[in-house]
């Protein structure tokens, strides 16, 4: 079962389609389209018990938005899915990196060894991430993202398309990098930097 109706589902679906590992049941979200990729909504957040009492053991969360994924893993952890990973057959993944739940790896993406990925993190299209690298919970490495070896992103941090991070950088919680900026120092907790090289503009309090 999957949690979110809007374009990341549809990227989802087809990564678990190429997979073939699991049968998609269809997918729940709180409005939309009365089906996506051929699969039926399910209904809404209130047909989470119906998919459970139906043996729905297994969900991915393929929401965008960084806070709510993580609210929906917590949720559905607490009600007893399990959360299944979205791993593309066209990634490159090391047998050597550690892969935690409810993750997305898209096609091209690139992890190599040592680098961990927490759960619910998302490393998007040809994003790549080098050896020993850390990708916090509910993370968003955006497509073509580059991240050098041993980067390590805390939890909800979200790496703009084209960004690039230097080895050894260690960006804070919840912090947002804008799309091309390039990292060459560590970043706090909740702020938002942009540009080459990537510089603070302003807070982000307010996430979790």
């Amino acid at each position: 079962m999957i949690l979110g109706g809007g374009g990341h589902a549809k990227v989802v679906i087809d990564i678990l389609e190429q997979a073939g590992e699991v049968e998609i049941a269809g997918f729940v979200s709180l409005a939309g389209e009365p089906a996506i990729c051929g699969y039926p909504r399910l209904g809404s957040d209130d047909a989470l018990d119906d998919m459970l009492r139906a043996g729905v053991q297994s969900a991915f969360v393929a929401i965008g938005d960084n806070q709510r994924r993580m609210d929906c893993i917590g949720s559905l952890q607490r009600q007893g899915f399990h959360l299944i990973n979205a791993i593309s057959p066209a990634a490159i993944v090391s047998r050597h990196a550690t892969l935690c739940q409810g993750i997305a790896v898209m096609p091209g993406a690139v992890i190599n060894a040592g680098s961990r990925i927490e759960d619910g993190a998302i490393v998007n299209t040809n994003a790549s991430v080098d050896h020993d690298c850390v990708i916090g919970t509910c993370a968003h490495v955006a497509p073509g993202t580059t991240l050098a070896g041993c980067v390590r992103l805390g939890e909800g941090v979200f790496l703009g398309t084209g960004s690039s991070v230097i080895p050894n950088i260690t960006i804070g919680s919840w912090t947002t990098v804008g799309a091309g900026a390039v990292v060459l120092a560590d970043l706090p907790d909740h702020v938002v930097a942009v540009g080459v090289p990537a510089e603070v503009r302003k807070s982000n309090r307010g996430k979790a």
